[in-house]
């Protein structure tokens, strides 16, 4: 048995019976969707198309947001249905990053993500789901794929259907039949925070729990629209259905086939921001914690580090304070902090930010380890070398932990990468001399050239690992289309100036100039350390500027 749905785009009227209905039977909160209708128009007054296309969880075969979840709050049911625990979720979002479908959503009175569950509890007694019982032209058709006698499945045999971004390997279980690329593909149109019917601007999903602290005043809304009115109407008229990139550039879309213009004319509001500077900053917290172990154990491997009672309680007291900073951000991004532990209480292996929460915790535990064998005096021998060693293996997995949760999270072509984990473990190089540089200004450890090096190299393979990066052919749109907003786009500025020429340039000078002053090596981490923050921070929320549906 398995649960899907066809869309049946021959009949759809787009009179939205279905995502009220979906609205009625689960107390949608406003502001967020289970399900919606997307509506394109086509071609140039008189002769113009309008599509609606129905947007909803596609129930995937493999459905990334299961996988990513580190608490099983998202699950299959045995009839194929992706079903999910509001009272397990804590609120980390990794699902929404995953789901390619923007299918998810954080509901502003629970605190939890939700979604469409095919009206489970309709189905266990018998009964269609709400959106199909009320829809008025029978375009919504539901039903076990497998059973060859039912509707469904004999529409799948003779219809020509398609799905949405089959090339993400999700085996979605929502089909279309005449689904139009222009409607069905996110990078076809553009968004927009004007649509008829429509108010945006004041954020919605994860952020729907301030729309009516930031909503104007009736009063505020009229002398608004009165004053923009105008200017709005001449603006579409003039534009005839143009579309703006980001960076303000007026375009066009077309469609190649009948040269038609096409532009996106109503749609669900978009969710934003959801991983914004608190993930950006844990990365960087994370990677000064597992590099003030690595530096100094790779120095001491080398011979270029002396082994000491005080590096020992540098490298605890450092890698010991940046743990536990990561572990506060960590939990201040959850939308349900108050769940956190839940992580390790009731994990789900699959999921990498279930292994890097457990490596976290590990590492922790090593530092404590080390730290209380420093303060009875133990400094060499087997036990502490297998130790050190252990706990080194373990910082590389916290270090670079996060490039494999991002490629788990799908929805985000750019996080596919395979230069992630070199740039996670080069961060980690970095941060951790940075902090040993910045520490030597102080005067509690000994100055070490082993350190500027290390710092001047990881520069310089970073700088490489970018141009990568940015230069290599994506596969997809949205990859392309993410290089392009950090290259010449929205991120152009704080990419040039804060993560190259601040982060990187700046600091790589000083250190060739320093000539042993632990002043200016100590200013050069700290630029370091900022630039980390903000390749990260860039990197993060690039990909999040991409449409999903």
């Amino acid at each position: 048995m398995k649960y899907g749905f066809i869309i049946d785009n021959r009949k759809c009227i787009g009179c939205h019976a279905c995502t009220t209905a979906c609205k009625s039977e689960h107390e949608v909160p406003v502001g967020v969707f289970r399900t919606h209708v997307k509506q394109v128009e086509k071609g140039t007054f008189p002769d113009t198309r309008r599509l609606f296309s129905v947007m909803r969880c596609n129930h995937c075969t493999d459905a990334p947001c299961v996988e990513i979840c580190p608490v099983e709050a998202l699950y299959f049911r045995p009839d194929g249905i992706v079903d999910f625990d509001k009272d397990r979720c804590i609120g980390c979002k990794s699902c929404m990053q995953a789901c390619p479908y923007d299918a998810l959503y954080i509901d502003p009175d629970t605190h939890t993500a939700a979604k469409c569950n095919y009206c489970a509890h309709r189905i266990d007694v018998g009964l269609e789901p709400a959106c199909v019982n009320v829809c008025p032209e029978h375009a919504i058709i539901s039903g076990d794929m497998e059973n060859p006698d039912t509707e469904i499945a004999q529409l799948l045999s003779r219809e020509q259907t398609n799905v949405r971004k089959p090339e993400k390997g999700t085996i979605p279980n929502l089909f279309y039949i005449d689904g139009d690329a222009f409607s069905l593909v996110p990078s076809s149109t553009d968004r927009s925070d004007n649509y008829f019917w429509s108010e945006q601007s004041h954020g919605v999903g994860h952020f729907a729990k301030n729309t009516e602290k930031l909503a104007l005043s009736d009063a505020q809304y009229t002398e608004k629209l009165a004053y923009n009115g105008d200017d709005l109407m001449k603006t579409l008229m003039q534009n005839n259905g143009q579309t703006t990139e980001t960076d303000g550039t007026p375009q066009k879309s077309i469609d190649v086939l009948t040269g038609q213009n096409v532009k996106r004319v109503y749609d669900a509001p978009d969710k934003g921001i959801l991983w914004g500077w608190e993930v950006a900053a844990y990365v960087m917290t994370k990677a000064v914690s597992a590099g003030a172990f690595l530096v100094p154990f790779i120095g001491m491997m080398m011979g270029k580090v002396e082994n000491s009672t005080q590096l020992n309680w540098w490298t605890v007291g450092v890698g010991m304070l940046f743990l536990m900073i990561t572990g506060g951000l960590l939990v201040k991004d959850l939308d349900r902090p108050d769940r956190f532990i839940y992580v390790l209480l009731r994990p789900q292996w699959k999921s990498w930010l279930t292994k890097g929460g457990f490596a976290i915790t590990i590492y922790g535990g090593l530092l404590a380890i080390l730290g209380g064998l420093t303060w009875f005096g133990v400094q060499n021998g087997i036990l502490m070398m297998l130790l050190q060693g252990f706990t080194a293996a373990t910082a590389v997995i916290v270090a670079v932990y996060t490039a494999f949760l991002f490629a788990q999270a799908k929805g985000r072509d750019f996080w596919q990468s395979p230069v992630a984990v070199l740039q996670m473990a080069t961060h980690s190089i970095m941060a951790g001399a940075s902090a040993y540089l910045i520490t030597g200004a102080t005067g509690f450890l000994q100055n070490n050239s082993f350190f500027n090096v290390i710092l001047g190299v990881g520069i310089v393979v970073n700088l490489l690992g970018m141009l990568v990066e940015l230069t290599m052919t994506h596969p997809t749109a949205d990859g392309k289309r993410t290089v392009q907003a950090i290259l010449k786009g929205q991120y152009t500025t704080d990419f040039w100036t804060k993560a190259i020429g601040l982060g990187n340039i700046i600091p790589l000078a000083m250190l060739y100039f320093a000539n042993g002053d632990s002043f200016v090596m100590a200013l050069a981490g700290v630029l370091v350390l900022l630039g980390i923050y903000f390749t990260e921070r860039i990197w993060i929320e690039a990909p999040q500027r991409i449409a999903l549906v």
